[in-house]
């Protein structure tokens, strides 16, 4: 990982929140069509053109980092499928200032890249599993995948990443029934669970059968005696776990209970576009400037205006039909 120097400066929005934290989108591609992100048949891809390059991806990572951002993870659409994505994590792993580097996958792809992640610099994983059943995952994710990636699970776990968190979004009559499995299954194998209620992002995000997780979180409270815990990653997780520390879930609530007073951080989508909030419309597009000869101290100084658009929260409970993209466009 980079020089421990620390960062020059912070960034700040206008709410006072110190915003530390980047997640990049490298692909807008997936080869999974899960129900509660981009739809079957969906062609509204960006062109490849339009991607940040890696000279452009290292630079703007260069100069959130040089302003106080310290945790990048990388996302897609599915991450995997961007041809050399070991070298980018590396050249993104070696900037100074950035001391955590984590990437979330689906884990489709993970079993040949495992390896060459870990040893590219990329600390934690994040892998996307909603069930244990081979039908279940055919239904909601759209491919029959769950053997692969529990081969991607396997060959993570013998490059030694640890913990892996699985994320599993929690569907009512899809897959809540499962729960209890999961949490059987990450104890046996040493997984970090999170549970993610659907957030209302495009048509599909909408249609999505919401589940309220605060019931279940109580719920496994008292099954498992859980008590509260520190554990985090940077992410917007609420975390339980068992008293000898064995076992950890963590509850991401961005509709029964959310976390925008304590949000620190933005998207940027494979075009370079920052997305300041998953339910507002605020952005800023940084692919002009990359692709138009800008200094750094202009960079800079776009970094710090786009922070200035970041609002104060999402509006998914009273204006769930808001947004329009879909999650995949955004960025994990």
């Amino acid at each position: 990982m980079s020089d421990r120097g620390g960062p020059q400066q912070t960034l700040t929005d206008q709410f006072g929140r110190r915003i530390d934290y980047v997640r990049l989108s490298v692909t807008d591609r997936c080869d999974l069509r899960c129900s509660y992100c981009m739809p079957e048949g969906f062609k509204g891809f960006d062109e490849p053109e339009h991607w940040l390059n890696f000279d452009e991806i290292e630079r703007l990572i260069g100069a959130f980092a040089r302003l106080g951002v310290s945790r990048i993870r990388l996302t897609g659409g599915e991450p995997l499928l961007r041809r050399d994505i070991a070298e980018l994590s590396a050249r993104i792993a070696a900037l100074r200032g950035v001391e955590d580097l984590s990437l979330s996958t689906n884990a489709t792809q993970l079993e040949r890249h495992a390896q060459a992640l870990k040893a590219a610099g990329v600390t934690r994983l994040n892998v996307s599993l909603d069930s244990l059943q081979q039908a279940r995952v055919e239904n909601i994710n759209g491919r029959d995948v769950l053997a692969r990636v529990m081969a991607g699970l396997d060959a993570a776990q013998r490059a030694g990443f640890a913990p892996i968190k699985l994320n599993m979004v929690a569907l009512r009559g899809r897959n809540d029934d499962e729960i209890d499995e999961m949490v059987a299954f990450c104890m046996e194998r040493g997984f970090v669970l999170r549970l993610i209620e659907a957030m209302p992002m495009g048509e599909t995000g909408r249609n999505a059968e919401y589940l309220d997780l605060q019931p279940v979180k109580e719920r496994l409270r008292q099954q498992f005696s859980l008590v509260e815990t520190a554990l985090s990653g940077g992410g917007p997780a609420r975390y339980l776990g068992t008293p000898d520390g064995r076992f950890n879930v963590g509850f991401i609530t961005p509709v029964s209970q959310h976390f925008c007073e304590t949000c620190n951080r933005v998207r940027v989508a494979v075009d370079g576009t920052a997305y300041l909030c998953l339910g507002q419309e605020e952005k800023f597009e940084f692919r002009p400037l990359l692709r138009g000869g800008c200094s750094d101290a202009e960079l800079d100084a776009a970094i710090v205006q786009a922070i200035n658009l970041k609002p104060e929260r999402h509006e998914f409970r009273e204006a769930p039909h808001k947004i329009l993209r879909f999650m995949s466009m955004t960025g994990g």
